[in-house]
């Protein structure tokens, strides 16, 4: 699970803007920010760096995940 597209809106940016600096479409950019496909390791180094976070903030602690079900 990732947190992106929260990311995204405490940045002020918008999807679209992160997938033309992805060079990705505006289809894949949402499936990961709506959790329906993650990216690669690789795509997520990226993405942290477009939105100048540390990779590790995109992502949600899988402690959390069995702690809040």
């Amino acid at each position: 699970m990732n947190r992106i597209k929260e990311v995204l809106e405490q940045k002020g940016k918008k999807q679209v803007w992160l997938a033309e600096q992805l060079g990705k479409s505006y289809n894949m950019v949402n499936s990961y920010a709506q959790n329906r496909r993650q990216p690669s390791i690789e795509i997520l180094y990226e993405i942290g760096k477009i939105l100048q976070v540390d990779a590790k903030e995109l992502l949600i602690s899988s402690k959390l995940l069995v702690h809040n079900e």
